[in-house]
């Protein structure tokens, strides 16, 4: 119960500034025509967008985007980052919503690297939640606080990322949650009384003094229920339902208790429901389900003011200080069947009426109400604040509002409100009745006790005081009432302690590590086994099915690990065990524990001054051990803080008073054993009113008759790595050690940040309760503080045994029953200089033994002004254990800072136990005239167990005997197995390829280009390095190994580059194998984060090293260690030529030692803005014997894209190393072999030069040896490859926070020695021009979508449109086929599309402006797409989409040969279908589909193209160029349409022509038939009377 004020200052420093990187980088299948895509990206109120993408489904973004914030992590991980893509946004219009996808800032956070890299994240329509998906956006969103590193992967190719289904991590379904708030208790006044009174002179009665309402957060909406007027008890039986993704990407709901005003609500109280609590994922699992329960929330205290300075803990930022109210609330989950028809498709927040829970026994929803019992005894309150000891002090113990005599409510009026709320008066009669059955009468009506008497505190020292609580402890007891939910608690209190055990155990392994004891493995084994015996020990019985679950899992997952640890696998299984800890930990959090925290508040003068919070579960009693609260019945020592953010900073470090508790908590029932845990010698008396008859009613006071007095030695030995509180970068320190009301002061050592006081303290006539062996089973706390002796600023450390080094043996009975104890006697002071002080006894001081101590005094390097005043003359003092030595005097600074005398020793007497050994200090002063000394800055190395000398062993591996064989293909042991199989397979594949090029005549449009060794560069090296090691760390990661930097072969590049995703230091200690850096502190130590502390005072470096041998010297140290100050090097200059990717610079050692590299954003007007900058010390690298100069190659080569570097060859570097390493030069021997070392080697023997030819030469062999020389005996160590390092960047006004990262490399060759060849170009690989030329043949089956104008028939327009994705604006169309019946086109049209393409990133490289008022142009790299769409024409409307198709030219699907054979599983099995490249096939032909989406968001089939891609290089387009369209040059024949395909108001007599001779020509000639026959019958009809007149009259 220790204050830990850092801890929760860190909630709001730890996270001042937060960066929240995110990158779009495409998005694909978003539903929609013809669409315009932009992506919105918002996180709070801040929104950003990307660029607009034209006509494209499939848009390609790679934008960047960065979020700062300044916020607490409670408000940052709340935050929800929400995706949204936009179509048609434009200045004049803010567009459609497509679809939105979002999520909190925590889950970020939790994942891996808290990041998200590449995922595909789901987008959906928050207005239609039956539309499914509504495309994916694939994306990386990274949060980056202080000290996080930005760790992303290598990706040569993005092949894998490119299936969506393989990075969305599960399907996700629409569900409702359903929060339902019932009602509220022990709401606080939140208006004043002033305020009161008038409205009760204006409206006559006197109202609640609050209008409640709540208000749930979650997923970034709100939803509130209404407001009820004046009530401290509202009831509101509303629910509030959201309508979210499901499983919800965001964790946390926030509940909020606020009061309404007319100026600005104001929060109460808040609580925070995380889902994960409240649910499960496992084959047994459940939805998130919660209550009816009851939470209560905590805040502020409850006096109102204007004003509230803790307004923020009712926010539910930081940790409450004062109960405020309790919510009766449920969660429940509902999964929807979106394909309901009843279903409403909103997502907006909705507020409904429930019905009354007290309406159905509520005793079966929350639990039955019982009455509880507090008992609290006040043993001891010492190292009271002077600051508040000349008043009377009291302390108040509350549980809820019961106890609460100041702002609370009492127990009398939250009864009745149970009765108002559906209880009758019979049922509460009876619950109190039974629970006090075997009490007297009398005792219903017991007041509780909830404040001890006020009582002036006694001087303790200077700083405290104490209340004089001797022979009569104070007590107090508190009735209260709550529903009855021990069993949840009972339930956390067990794995509470099976946590505490494994934590221990835990501890102890970590200990066994540090000490570099035997055999941790066999201790984790132990811990394992402990864990599973104690969770198979839960009672099913009793627990809920959570649990139950936790105990099938968790314990098999224990018992199988306990068997698999092994030494190889120790560091594996200790992470997974910590994994267990913090599972155990978050399962015992119980979400629904009804009752509140106890609350222990000091007051004085009416006012609360500082309190304690103790969980109500950890005082809970249960006739079970296991189930009872780790601090119920015992006697606990508790400190009290200020409340909120007045116990910050240092007036947090004060303790404000330390209390001895006794705390029971449980039924009323079983009150008979609250003082069943009360050491032995205690009294009880009770109030003067009671009778003898009341042998239950508790006491107000204990007496302690038995009186036990001890003696306490404290010795006080050394501390280490104290905070400095002068601005000279040190303390003047002593510790005060306070036991019980005693307290006692070492004396003061000046300046030192590690003191050493070897002094013992003792403490006579101490009087504690209880007996000896209870102390000795449970010990007292003794609390050590330390401070800077200073007028100014007091330093306070507090915690028991921490940071001091304390004898074991601290208490010692010094009256017993049998007389004076048998005690060591004390031995007195011999010292005459420290006079009365006593040191620590030798039986208990640690055994001290001599070392000599060396010290290699380099330089001096970035020594900052002081006090405006250059350092001009400085010395470096070195002091350990009382003794040291000096360096020599550095004249002159400027010119040369480094050190005329290299080596100095001292000798010390220092403790055997390389742990206690003082730390050693290093101090720089600067001397100036009249013999003044100025502290420039100082170092405290608190470790000196790496300076220790040791002899190497002669049985490791690097003694091996001389003889053994390596071939120049072996790699060193731990990688022998990857390594060698990489090598069969590739030289497999190098095999297989080289019959696939015999075979390149016969293979015409499948013909492989033999690699060009000539066309190759030093880009090929590095993406084929990253390809290798990339398929290594996979062929790693199954073969369940730890990955490692490994050396490979790429048949088609050769050898690799070694490529870290990190600092070279990183990977080799710092280069402080012989030269050490120490940074130089000066000034105080701020109590912001700690990296941020040290770099605001770093003032300088001292280099130089340390060497530790303890006496008398072994002739092995003697003739092997040491350092020789004539080893050829010369400290005072050194001039050197520097390499740094394309960049020659010469710098001379050590003036300019210090490498910086900075980036920058370059503007056209003002200054350049610093992005990040980081620092190389070339110093260190240079004299490591890893030989940093210039990495070693894995390949000799005299020319080509991999010649060696070095000036040097590798025959001798070899012969330098065997020299500097005192061993016999390299023997050369036939067979291509080689002998260093007593180890032989294998490699080849021959070289080939510029012109083909081959000779004879022994750098191979050499380079064998140099790429194998950790394997040397003795000297060995692994020797620096060719590599590139990333290296951070870092921006001073943002510190710890990465800014990016760089990938570079540097090399250094002296100026003494030949002169390297020219530098490698490593500028940016310039794109190769192609052109892509399109020949669109034809179409078939494309859907008919207009309506003939004449006919009626169903008809299209058929045209197709075609660009490359990143090109847009130069989309071209074919012309239109007008009026196709059968949806077949004919074209013969022909696509031009020039672009610049990166063969080694596949990546297509466009240059154009982002605006209208860019200034330069921006280069974008994206991938290469050909996008194909099929279109309806129409003349008075807009166009109609049909369908699109969209291919990478990388790898798409070879086309059909006929249109038969073209359907839509060549789209929808495309990843099972093979693929080819237009970059290797350079000419194909076929038939592909045009796709679209129906209105059940399902693919179909909307028409096939015929088309023919042809790729050639810009040099081949010049040489024989075409045309666009079918125009010349090269022209296309005119397709050979049917006569119908025409336009009818361009050409009317066409139309009428068509409709006559075509459609009609036979419905004309059978009218015209016919017409001529009913001519010729009216003819015949007409002119027969007559002729038959004629005929009869013979005219």
């Amino acid at each position: 119960m220790y204050p830990d004020p850092e801890n929760q200052e860190s909630m709001w420093k730890q996270f001042s500034l937060v960066l929240i990187n995110i990158t779009i980088v495409e998005a694909r299948q978003l539903i929609g025509l013809n669409m315009d895509p932009v992506v919105c990206v918002e996180i709070g109120d801040e929104k950003k967008y990307t660029s607009m993408k034209e006509s494209t489904n499939c848009p390609y973004y790679n934008e960047y985007f960065v979020f700062d914030f300044h916020v607490p992590p409670d408000v940052m991980f709340d935050k929800i980052i929400k995706l949204s893509v936009i179509h048609s946004k434009n200045l004049l219009r803010s567009g459609t919503l497509v679809g939105s996808f979002k999520m909190d800032v925590g889950t970020v956070y939790s994942q891996p690297e808290h990041q998200f890299y590449h995922k595909w994240a789901m987008l959906s329509d928050p207005d239609d939640i039956t539309a499914g998906c509504k495309g994916y956006v694939k994306c990386d969103i990274a949060v980056v606080g202080k000290g996080d590193n930005i760790k992303t992967p290598h990706k040569a190719n993005e092949t894998e990322e490119d299936e969506i289904e393989g990075n969305i991590s599960f399907e996700r379904q629409w569900a409702r949650f359903y929060v339902k708030i019932h009602r509220a208790e022990g709401l606080p006044k939140m208006n004043t009384n002033i305020m009161a009174n008038v409205k009760k002179a204006f409206i006559g009665e006197n109202r609640d003094l609050v209008d409640p309402y709540v208000q749930v957060q979650f997923a970034g909406q709100k939803g509130k229920t209404s407001v009820q007027k004046s009530s401290y008890e509202p009831i509101w039986n509303e629910q509030v339902v959201f309508t979210e993704l499901f499983p919800p990407l965001c964790k946390r709901i926030k509940v909020q208790i606020r009061d309404s005003d007319k100026v600005n609500d104001v929060a109460i109280g808040t609580h925070f429901i995380d889902l994960r609590k409240i649910s499960n994922d496992g084959d047994k699992g459940f939805l998130p389900t919660l209550g009816p329960a009851w939470v209560n929330m905590y805040g502020s205290t409850r006096q109102y003011s204007l004003m509230d300075e803790h307004q923020d803990l009712n926010d539910g930022l930081g940790e409450g200080v004062s109960f405020r109210a309790r919510l009766l609330l449920s969660v429940a989950v509902e999964v929807l069947d979106t394909t309901s028809p009843e279903l409403t498709c909103s997502t907006e927040v909705q507020t409904d009426l429930i019905s009354n829970i007290s309406e159905v026994r509520p005793e079966l929803a929350t639990g039955k109400v019982d009455e509880f019992f507090l008992f609290g005894a006040f043993l001891e309150a010492t190292m009271i604040d002077r600051k508040i000891g000349d008043k009377p002090i009291r302390f108040e113990i509350t549980i809820g509002n019961y106890g609460n005599q100041i702002d609370g409510i009492s127990s009398r009026s939250s009864s009745k409100k149970k009765k108002k709320d559906g209880e009758s008066e019979e049922e509460e009669n009876e619950l109190i009745q039974n629970s006090s059955d075997e009490e007297p009468e009398e005792e219903r009506d017991l007041a509780s006790v909830s404040t001890t008497p006020a009582m002036k505190p006694v001087v303790t020292d200077r700083n405290y005081f104490h209340l004089p609580y001797f022979e009569k402890k104070p007590c107090v007891y508190i009735k209260s009432w709550w529903q009855d939910q021990r069993r949840r608690l009972y339930n956390s209190n067990m794995m509470d302690k099976i946590a505490d055990k494994l934590e221990e155990g835990l501890n102890d392994v970590q200990e066994i590590i540090k000490t570099e004891k035997a055999f941790p493995e066999r201790r984790l084994r132990g811990v394992l086994e402990e864990l599973s015996v104690d969770i198979g020990f839960i009672d099913a019985e009793n627990v809920y099915c959570y649990l139950c679950f936790v105990q099938d899992s968790m314990g098999q997952q224990a018992k199988q690990m306990r068997t698999q640890v092994k030494k190889n696998t120790f560091k594996d299984k200790l992470k997974l065990a910590q994994n267990f800890l913090q599972r155990l930990r978050f399962l015992a959090d119980e979400p629904q524990h009804s009752i509140p925290d106890v609350f222990v508040w000091m007051m004085s003068n009416n006012k609360r001054i500082a309190y304690a919070r103790i969980p109500s579960k950890d005082i809970l009693y249960s006739i079970v051990d296991e189930e009872t609260g780790k601090d119920c019945g015992k006697v606990k020592a508790v400190f009290l803080k200020l409340p909120g953010k007045k116990g910050f900073g240092h007036a947090g470090w004060t303790v404000q008073a330390k209390l001895e508790l006794y705390l029971w908590l449980g039924l009323n029932k079983q009150k008979k054993d609250f003082l069943s845990g009360l050491p032995n010698g205690f009294e009880e008396v009770k109030a003067t009113k009671s009778t003898p008859t009341l042998q239950s009613v508790p006491p107000v006071t204990l007496v302690y008759d038995m009186k036990q007095v001890f003696q306490l030695r404290a010795h006080m030995y050394q501390a280490r790595s104290l905070f400095a509180a002068d601005s000279s970068g040190l303390s003047d320190p002593f510790a005060r050690v306070f036991f019980s009301t005693h307290s006692q002061v070492t004396e003061i050592l000046n300046e030192t940040l590690c003191p050493t006081w070897d002094q013992l303290l003792v403490f006579d006539n101490v009087e504690l309760f209880g007996e000896a062996s209870e102390l000795r089973d449970d010990p007292p706390i003794i609390v050590v503080e330390f401070y800077d002796q200073d007028t100014v600023f007091k330093l306070v450390i507090k915690s028991p045994l921490l940071f001091c080094l304390i004898s074991d043996n601290l208490i010692s009975p010094q009256v017993g029953q049998g007389g004076r104890a048998e005690l060591p006697p004390i031995e007195t002071s011999t010292d005459s200089e420290r006079g009365p002080i006593i040191p620590v006894p030798l039986g208990i001081r640690p055994v001290l033994s001599r070392y000599r101590i060396e010290v290699l005094f380099w330089g001096l390097r970035d020594l900052k002004r002081i006090n405006l005043a250059q350092v001009d003359r400085p010395r470096v003092d070195i002091e350990c254990a009382g003794r040291g030595v000096q360096s020599a005097l550095i004249q002159n600074y400027k010119k040369n800072p480094n050190f005329g005398t290299l080596v100095k020793w001292f000798e010390v007497d220092l403790p055997e136990n390389e742990l206690l050994h003082p730390p050693l200090n290093i101090r720089v002063v600067d001397c100036r005239a009249f013999g003044r000394y100025i502290l420039v800055g100082s170092h405290a190395v608190t470790s000196l167990r790496r300076f220790i000398y040791s002899a190497p062993d002669k049985n490791s591996n690097h003694w091996a005997t001389a003889g053994n064989l390596h071939s120049a293909t072996c790699i060193h042991e731990k990688r022998i197995p990857v390594s060698a199989s990489c090598r069969e397979q590739n030289e497999e594949e190098s095999k297989d390829n080289q019959k696939k090029k015999k075979k390149k005549k016969k293979g015409g449009a499948e013909e492989e280009e033999e690699t060009d060794e000539s066309m190759l560069d030093w880009w090929s090296k590095y993406f084929a390095s990253i390809e290798t090691l990339k398929e290594v760390c996979a062929l790693l990661i199954q073969m369940n190994m730890e990955i490692k930097h490994l050396l490979c072969v790429n048949p088609s590049i050769g050898w690799c580059v070694q490529v870290y995703n990190k600092e070279l230091e990183t990977e080799y200690g710092d280069f402080e194998d012989w030269l050490h850096t120490f940074n130089l502190y000066r000034g105080k130590a701020g109590d912001a984060d700690e990296h941020t502390q040290d770099d605001d005072r770093i003032v300088g470096r001292f280099k130089g090293s340390l060497c530790m041998y303890k006496l008398p010297l072994s002739e092995e140290i003697t003739r092997e260690a040491g350092y020789d100050p004539n080893m050829g090097i010369n400290p005072y200059s050194f001039l050197d030529h520097i390499h740094i990717l394309s960049f020659d610079i010469e710098a001379t050692f050590p003036m300019e030692s210090m490498l910086t590299v900075s980036v920058y954003d370059w503007d056209l007007v003002g200054t350049d803005d610093l992005i990040g900058e980081t620092r190389i010390d070339l110093e260190n690298r240079f004299y490591s014997k890893y030989r940093a100069t210039c990495g070693i190659s894995s390949h000799y080569s005299l020319h080509g894209y991999n010649i060696w570097r070095d000036p040097m060859k590798p025959s001798q570097v070899l012969a330098r190393l065997c020299k500097e390493g005192k061993m016999d030069p390299p023997i050369y021997g036939p067979g291509g072999m080689v002998q260093v070392g007593g180890r032989v080697f294998q490699g080849p023997t021959e070289i080939e030069d510029e012109n083909g030819l081959k000779k004879q030469t022994e750098e191979h062999l050499a380079l064998t040896v140099l790429n194998h020389w950790e394997e040397i005996p003795r000297v060995g160590c692994k020797l620096v490859p060719e590599h590139v390092e990333t290296r951070p960047l870092l921006n001073p006004d943002k510190p710890g926070i990465e800014q990016g990262r760089i990938e570079m490399w540097v090399d250094m060759f002296p100026m003494d020695s030949p002169a390297p060849g020219p530098a490698l170009d490593v500028s940016p690989r310039k794109p190769k021009s192609f052109e892509l030329r399109v020949i669109i043949w034809n179409t078939d089956d494309v859907i008919l979508e207009d309506d003939a104008f004449m006919t009626g028939e169903k008809m299209s327009d058929i045209y197709v449109r075609g660009w490359l994705k990143g090109q847009q604006e130069d989309k071209q169309d074919t012309d239109v086929h007008y009026h196709s019946l059968t949806g077949e086109g004919n074209f013969n049209w022909r696509f031009v599309f020039p672009f610049d393409y990166l063969m080694a990133e596949e990546k297509i490289v466009i240059s154009k402006k982002e605006s209208m008022f860019s200034w330069d142009e921006t280069e974008y790299k994206i991938p290469p797409r050909l996008t194909m769409q099929v279109w309806d024409a129409d003349h008075f409307s807009a166009d109609d989409f049909l369908g699109a198709i969209e291919l990478d030219l990388n790898r798409f699907p070879r086309g059909a040969k006929t249109a038969k054979q073209c359907t839509l599983d060549m789209i929808r099995k495309e990843q099972e279908l093979p693929t080819i490249s237009i970059f290797k096939q350079k000419r194909v032909k076929g038939w592909w589909p045009f796709v679209a989406r129906d209105e059940n968001d399902e693919m179909e089939l909307t028409g096939k193209v015929e088309a023919e891609l042809h790729l050639v290089t810009a040099e081949e387009a010049e040489k024989s160029p075409v045309g666009l369209g079918r125009n010349e040059p090269d022209p296309l024949e005119k397709p050979n349409r049917p006569d119908t395909t025409f336009l009818w108001f361009l050409s009317p007599l066409k139309a009428v022509r068509y409709l006559i001779c075509t459609r009609y020509k036979w419905l004309i000639i059978k009218v015209v038939l016919a017409l001529l026959l009913l001519i010729m019958i009216g003819l015949f009809l007409y002119s027969m009377p007559g002729y038959l007149v004629k005929k009869l009259l013979g005219a």
